[in-house]
């Protein structure tokens, strides 16, 4: 089956009128769904090769949160915050009869996982938090600041690549030219004018704070995942998210398991084999 139709493109509406999209991979199988959320500029692409890994043996759907990839953006730049991002989901989960769902978050992804856990333990199934946990380093945080909002566009594929390697070597030291464009084509998209422009609304960096430290909320959100299957992903050369938090976290999670990435910054792709090992082992507990 091909990649364009391997997939249906859903919408649903939130509650404050936008027009939402997700991918939806749909399976027969009966087993629990996935549902992946992206970092704070990614998209739904962030997860596609998840959707070919399957083979249809479990549903999974990949989300747009709002101002991203195919979703509306925000007319009101403060709906971009976690909370919100929470109801969308839920009403996404409800307009597609989802009871229960495993919640794969990577980075603020991971975050908003944590909030549905807290919010609707009786949601989530399982999750994995890709390089993300209730306090986060303040160069991890600064570097994103620098960079969020920042409208960079490109003639062609070869120089988003370029500029992309340029700016990241230090997360994917072995990524080749070929990655590098690869990569690109998830994060950037072309415009109708033939511009390559980055993939979603500059205005989500309006409420992004770069304030580092610990979240009450977010450690007393992982007291409600005590008893859910959690598999915390680490890339060994995060600035954002440190194995001393992680070990951390553990503590809080009698089904917890904390894994180290290697040769990977902020954050593991998920395309890693040991990240995918650690995906399979995870549902295989859930199921």
């Amino acid at each position: 089956m091909s990649e364009e139709k391997s997939y249906q493109d859903i919408f649903w509406e939130s509650d404050d009128g936008l027009k939402l999209h997700a991918r939806d991979y749909p399976s027969e199988s009966g087993k629990t769904p996935v549902i992946c959320i992206p970092g704070l500029t990614r998209n739904a692409r962030d997860f596609e090769h998840l959707g070919a890994g399957f083979h249809g043996g479990r549903r999974i759907i990949m989300l747009d949160l709002r101002g991203r990839g195919s979703s509306e953006y925000a007319k009101d730049s403060s709906t971009y915050n976690p909370k919100q991002y929470v109801s969308d989901i839920i009403m996404s989960m409800d307009a597609l009869a989802i009871a229960r769902a495993v919640f794969f978050g990577t980075s603020l992804g991971g975050i908003v996982t944590m909030l549905l856990a807290k919010n609707y333990p009786e949601r989530v199934a399982g999750a994995l938090l890709n390089d993300i946990g209730p306090e986060l380093d303040q160069k991890g945080l600064d570097r994103i600041a620098e960079h969020v909002g920042q409208g960079r566009n490109f003639d062609t594929w070869a120089h988003a690549g370029r500029d992309m390697a340029e700016n990241n070597s230090d997360i994917f030291p072995d990524f080749t030219l070929k990655e590098w464009i690869a990569f690109a084509k998830k994060v950037y998209r072309m415009n109708s004018s033939g511009r390559i422009k980055l993939d979603y609304d500059m205005k989500i960096a309006e409420p992004f704070s770069s304030k580092g430290g610990g979240s009450g909320a977010l450690w007393n959100a992982l007291e409600n995942m005590k008893d859910i299957p959690t598999l915390i992903l680490r890339g060994e050369l995060s600035d954002l998210f440190s194995q001393q938090i992680g070990l951390k976290m553990l503590e809080k999670l009698d089904k917890g398991e904390l894994i180290t990435i290697p040769r990977v910054g902020h954050a593991p792709t998920l395309e890693e084999p040991a990240s995918l090992d650690a995906i399979n082992q995870l549902l295989h507990r859930i199921d």
